[in-house]
């Protein structure tokens, strides 16, 4: 009975420095991670007349994408400094001059990232396709219903992707634009200037478009050689606006990207093998992904345990640096097989699951070698059954010979 309370002690207590460390932790990176966006929507908001509610309501829906990245950095750089710290106190070594073997002081480890496995997956299997498509349907609603967003009487516009837009004056209601002058340049070859006496913003609900229409006016147009100039008067015309360089998002479309697609909706996109292969492609790097990343914490927590029970004086200093370093290695290697399957070059099998499987390889060897406090290699030639070879007689001969 005394046994048993010591070690549900142990493992609270450890449990608890875990915790602490990894809120903290967590708070921090996703409050720097949203400080990028922040500046963007606060743009929105003061330039652009975008109610602060609509504000936060994005904010909230761009936070599961962030978390997704935060939770599995945050428990590994959790594990390194609160065992980082046991060990530099001596803690962990009277435990185990006291029986407690690796295993034991690794219950609470594990439970702590069982935990965070969960609440990743939760979040990037339902929480990120919900906040990638609300997030685009409030930016199509913000688009919609203020006309006037993001355009700014005698102000040239750049925000539209392949166009620039100037009005010379916007009412106060802003239901239209008067004096508008675009020039489209999402034609390499022959660019397009538009002059327009008025033009409102028209949406489509259907297809989450939003498009410019113009009335009375004349469009302006010259060659690349500038040997061939075209004009034509119009009583309507119609351009549409790209939205994606203005708020950073995959903008409006027909259909549901990747992103937004559960896993249940990324395997029946798989199945269907009328569609294209880079779109295929894409879907099966996102389902992976999604299957991927949470069990990234899992392997986290197995490579962070050997590391962070080596007595260092700046446990903190040294957390930081070792986790940021793991993480910084784990993700150039995810981004570099992500590369190689959209180029067809890899499966995304293979290019998804390698950073696991090479971290997972790391983080068993780490841990047999800390558990049995021997090298790495020692531990991956200790495997059930295997013994290792006797010295040699000239071996044994030279260490009874003294020196």
């Amino acid at each position: 009975m005394g046994l048993s309370c010591m070690r549900r002690l142990l493992n609270r207590y450890i449990l608890r420095e875990i915790a602490v460390t990894f809120s903290m932790i967590l708070l921090v990176l996703t409050f720097v991670l949203l400080m990028g966006r922040i500046l963007q929507l606060m743009d929105l908001m003061i330039n652009k007349g975008i109610a602060f509610a609509d504000i936060a309501r994005l904010m909230l829906f761009l936070l599961p994408s962030f978390l997704v990245f935060t939770i599995p950095v945050s428990l590994l750089i959790a594990i390194l400094i609160g065992l980082g710290r046991l060990s530099g106190d001596n803690e962990i070594t009277v435990l185990k001059m006291s029986g407690v073997s690796l295993y034991q002081l690794s219950l609470p480890v594990a439970v702590a990232s069982i935990a965070a496995f969960l609440l990743t997956a939760v979040t990037t299997l339902f929480l990120v396709p919900y906040g990638n498509h609300a997030s685009r349907n409030l930016l199509y609603e913000m688009t919609r219903q203020k006309a006037s967003i993001g355009i700014r009487e005698k102000v040239f516009i750049d925000d539209f992707r392949g166009i620039l837009l100037y009005a010379d004056k916007i009412p106060p209601h802003g239901d239209f634009l008067e004096g508008v002058l675009v020039s489209d340049n999402r034609i390499a070859r022959e660019s397009s200037t538009i002059i327009a006496r008025r033009a409102y913003l028209i949406s489509d609900p259907e297809s989450l478009a939003i498009t410019l229409r113009m009335e009375d006016g004349s469009t302006h147009n010259v060659d690349a050689g500038l040997k061939n100039y075209r004009k034509m008067d119009f009583r309507f015309y119609d351009v549409r606006l790209d939205f994606n360089a203005s708020f950073g998002e995959d903008g409006p479309a027909e259909a549901k990207s990747s992103r937004e697609l559960t896993a249940a909706e990324l395997v029946a996109r798989l199945r269907n093998r009328s569609a294209p292969e880079p779109a295929l492609r894409e879907a099966a790097i996102e389902l992976n992904q999604k299957l991927a990343v949470p069990l990234a914490c899992l392997i986290f927590a197995l490579l962070g345990i050997p590391l962070s029970i080596r007595a260092h004086r700046s446990v903190r200093a040294r957390g930081f640096a070792i986790g940021l370093a793991l993480v910084l290695v784990y993700y150039l290697m995810r981004l570099g097989g992500e590369a190689l399957v959209e180029t067809g070059r890899l499966s995304p099998v293979i290019g998804t699951w390698t950073p696991n499987g090479i971290f997972a390889v790391a983080g068993i060897l780490l841990f047999l070698s800390a558990a049995r406090e021997t090298s790495p290699l020692a531990a991956l030639l200790r495997r059930p059954g295997m013994k290792l070879p006797p010295p040699s007689s000239g071996d044994r001969s030279s260490a009874r010979r003294p020196s």
